[in-house]
């Protein structure tokens, strides 16, 4: 992987945890801290620009590998990492691979919190 991308993705995912948190914050600023709607919000509108990326860059413009690196592992990268999540959901689910896009998305999540737990543990524990 070239300097260039590696720097777009670098600048790219400084970009996104910015707005990670201007975005989470502003939700939270709105509807409280009860309920993780900002972190929500986060994750739909990472997936919906996800979405417009990935199409606009399949149908009509032709992105410099640096500039895709930018926008999806940087930016939105930063901004959250469930927009990935969701497009190997997605195309799993349109190579009709329904199976594997199920057992993806329970394991990712399962695992991911099971994975939090252990590590919770593992400091309660051993620190």
């Amino acid at each position: 992987m070239g300097f260039g991308i590696l720097l777009a993705i670098a600048i790219g995912g400084g970009l996104g945890s910015l707005a990670r948190h201007y975005v989470s914050t502003g939700v939270y600023h709105l509807t409280g801290t009860g309920f993780p709607y900002g972190i929500l919000v986060v994750n739909i509108l990472g997936g919906l620009i996800m979405g417009i990326i990935v199409e606009l860059g399949a149908l009509k413009l032709s992105y410099s590998p640096e500039l895709r690196a930018f926008l999806t592992t940087g930016i939105l990268g930063g901004f959250t990492t469930f927009s990935t999540f969701s497009l190997d959901t997605a195309l799993l689910i349109e190579r009709g691979d329904w199976s594997s896009a199920f057992i993806y998305m329970i394991a990712s999540v399962a695992l991911s919190v099971g994975a939090l737990f252990g590590g919770l543990w593992l400091v309660r524990t051993f620190a």
